[in-house]
């Protein structure tokens, strides 16, 4: 089994628990400009590793459910 037949997408790493602005932006099918207005506006977390940040997985997870429970508050609200 590849990573390819895991996710579904070459550069899927289901392993990776560090994201780049840009795997984090794949993962949740957005532009990197969008993601890093979501990182701008405390949305998404980051960390420094060395010089550089990196998406926690978990942080791309901890949004998707934010966003699920905020959409089923809203439904039940309407």
């Amino acid at each position: 089994m590849t990573v390819t037949d895991i996710g579904g997408h070459p550069d899927y790493d289901p392993t990776l628990v560090a994201l780049t602005v840009e795997e984090a932006a794949r993962r949740l099918s957005i532009g990197r400009t969008t993601m890093y207005a979501l990182i701008r506006d405390g949305e998404i977390e980051t960390i420094p590793i060395g010089r550089a940040r990196r998406v926690p997985a978990e942080a791309v997870v901890e949004f998707t459910r934010s966003r699920m429970r905020k959409h089923t508050t809203d439904s039940i609200a309407a």
